[in-house]
């Protein structure tokens, strides 16, 4: 008689072993029509299994988190079964829901075009709205293999063979066309909706082994609704348009090209944007107690095994060989990350407890190795500069550490135009240095300092860093795309490895805590998430061209470059157009160059010595002297650390 408990804490009693559907009609009609799955003991389940023992069940409905991937994992399979019906013979493979979406690799002689699109779609609805339901079998293996096999469905029978001995094989079923799937889903292929898309097509290895078959790869979108369809198809178009790459190309900041692949060429008006970043930072680090430092690019490799990266990092590392007689079979690596270096530092002398916290700050140049298939623009390089720290403490200073850090961050993250952010709390993950007891101290702690700094956070499963936990702050942009960027750290376990130590109140030894932290990952990234948050219209403390002084007539020329000259004095980033054209070719111009204000100059500014200043893309615009000119850009232009306090009137 298994006793089913409900979220709400109620129980409901049954004679026998119960499926889901049971249990939901048991409530009530209402949930019975809405429940798609269910959740038994904290595992996905469909309605159709059976509860032979007490447990704990929670439905799932089309507005709980988990029925997106179930209704993206429902149509794959349906995918599945357009393909094979539109092309016989095409073979299938795997097909997996993803972020936002899922894809499904087929072997066929011929690969998939676009234009097989609106086929695809229009049987992929049919076969939907046959509300064929899904049904889970179980079969002995041999069966199985042979059953694909005599169907051509040779990577399915391969994926069998490759099951644990141990693993049941599971076969879902919807009317006549089935597959290989462990499963879970919703009752039938009704319940996935008319709210999905086709999206591209791509060349994928089967098993991502380049040595392998090609396959040709289709990925789609799927939604609960058309709303959220159309939301989602709204924010890639957004996304292309504000893609940091065409921009990039358009604005003149920065190219990439294979003789350095993965490193970027900063062309100057992007080095320019690079660099009042980097002056930015600089400024708030020296304000909140941080000594910058620099360290060597390369480093032995008895330093990375001592800290534990090489076994963790080695693959990603670029290795340099000394040939050199006295320093033979000696092997360097570029620094993926600055951590050792940092403790190495700490190590130069002996520090005392006076000294903690000690906050040492580095731009530090890195390099890893990344995939070319992985690299993206300047979102995902090889070679990158990270805004990187590491605080030296006690445990008893880590939770003003943070609160400090928490306060800084939310400083900059405002100035750069993001109000807001999420914080998640990663744990200690399956590979790890450090024993049990460190890691519940690390983990304590960093939760306690969380509490302190009024820190709210979801938590994310196994993904601490190898050395210690760690908070991860989310950006949220202007299209509603989510970008981690800010982390937190607790290490326990590196200044034990690399025997860091100061002299305690006591007089004893005692080893530091160090916590690691970054705020905008690396600068490279980070500049990338704000070319596409901004659009390329940046405000004018950060675009690289803050203006252009352009003419109306040629008499305007003298006057104009006193102007632009005038404003370099005050601090502005300028440039002249004293092209040959009409104003309002300069105008649109400009406007596709973002450049955020253009001072126009005619025959009469000229002689009244004044300018006209328009904002752009706007249409509105300003009379002001010269005078009057260059002192409200550079007022407004200052970096928002260096803005002078706003004034307020007596009362």
């Amino acid at each position: 008689m298994p006793a089913i408990t409900l979220p709400d804490q109620s129980v409901r009693q049954f004679d026998g072993a119960v499926t889901g559907t049971t249990v939901a009609a048991s409530i009530g009609p209402g949930l019975a029509k809405a429940a798609l799955a269910m959740e038994v003991d904290g595992q996905l389940r469909d309605l159709s299994h059976e509860i032979a023992s007490d447990a704990a069940v929670r439905f799932i409905t089309r507005r709980d988190p988990e029925a997106l991937a179930m209704i993206r994992h429902d149509a794959a399979h349906v995918l599945a079964e357009a393909v094979q019906e539109l092309f016989p013979g095409t073979q299938v493979t795997i097909g997996p829901a993803i972020e936002n979406g899922f894809y499904y690799d087929f072997a066929r002689n011929e690969p998939f075009t676009p234009e097989d699109f609106p086929a695809i779609e229009a049987k992929m609805r049919e076969i939907i709205a046959r509300n064929a339901a899904f049904v889970r079998e179980e079969w002995p293996r041999e069966e199985a293999i042979a059953f694909f096999e005599k169907k051509g469905e040779r990577y399915k029978a391969e994926l069998i063979r490759d099951l644990p001995e141990s693993e049941a094989i599971s076969i879902y079923r919807q009317g006549e066309w089935l597959d290989l799937c462990r499963g879970p889903h919703m009752r039938s292929t009704g319940d996935i909706g008319s709210a999905f898309k086709l999206m591209k097509v791509a060349g994928a290895y089967w098993r991502g082994d380049h040595r392998n078959a090609m396959l040709s790869r289709i990925y789609a979108t799927a939604w609960r609704d058309g709303k959220e369809l159309d939301a989602h198809l709204h924010q890639l178009e957004e996304a292309e348009k504000r893609d940091h790459r065409k921009i990039g190309k358009e604005m003149g900041l920065f190219h990439l090209q294979e003789e350095a692949a993965g490193s970027i060429f900063w062309h100057p008006k992007g080095w320019r944007l690079y660099t009042t970043v980097q002056d930015y930072m600089r400024r708030r680090l020296d304000a909140t107690g941080y000594q910058e430092v620099k360290t060597p690019q390369l480093l032995d490799r008895k330093l990375w095994e001592a800290s534990g990266h090489w076994d963790k990092y080695r693959e990603n590392m670029f290795l340099a060989n000394v040939d050199d007689e006295s320093e033979k079979d000696r092997v360097l690596a570029l620094k993926p990350m600055n951590c050792p270096c940092h403790v190495l530092i700490f190590n130069h002398g002996l520090r005392s407890y006076r000294e903690l916290p000690m906050r040492m700050a580095e731009f530090g140049a890195c390099h890893r190795y990344e995939p070319s298939g992985a690299l993206h623009g300047i979102m995902r390089v090889r070679a990158f500069t990270q805004d990187d720290a590491h605080i030296f403490c006690t445990e008893a200073q880590i939770a003003q550490e943070t609160v400090e850090f928490v306060a800084l961050l939310s400083r900059i993250y405002r100035d750069f135009g993001f109000e807001s952010f999420r914080v998640k709390f990663s744990d200690r993950p399956e590979k790890r240095a450090g024993d049990d007891a460190t890691w519940d101290r690390s983990e304590g702690a960093l939760k306690e300092a969380c509490r302190i700094a009024g820190v709210e956070y979801e938590l994310n499963p196994g993904e601490g860093a190898f050395y210690g936990p760690k908070l991860e702050f989310v950006l949220r942009d202007a299209i509603g795309r989510d970008w981690q960027c800010g982390t937190l750290q607790v290490d326990f376990v590196l200044p034990e490895r690399l025997d860091a130590q100061y002299v305690g109140e006591d007089g004893n030894r005692h080893r530091p805590v160090m916590l690691h932290r970054a705020i905008l990952g690396s600068f490279e990234r980070f500049l990338g998430i704000l070319i596409e948050e901004h659009a390329g219209r940046f405000p004018l403390w950060l675009a690289p061209t803050q203006v252009v002084v352009a003419t109306i007539v040629d008499d305007a020329v003298p006057f104009a470059r006193e102007v632009a000259d005038s404003f370099r004095k005050a601090g502005l980033s300028v440039e002249l157009d004293l092209r040959n054209e009409k104003i309002n070719r300069k105008v649109v111009d400009h406007i596709e160059a973002r450049v955020p204000v253009l001072a126009v100059i005619g025959r009469r500014e000229a002689e009244e010595g004044k300018v006209v200043l328009r904002r752009l893309p706007g249409r509105e615009q300003q009379v002001m002297t010269l005078a009057e000119a260059a002192e409200a850009l550079a007022a407004e232009a200052a970096a928002p650390d260096l803005k002078a306090p706003t004034k307020v009137a007596a009362a």
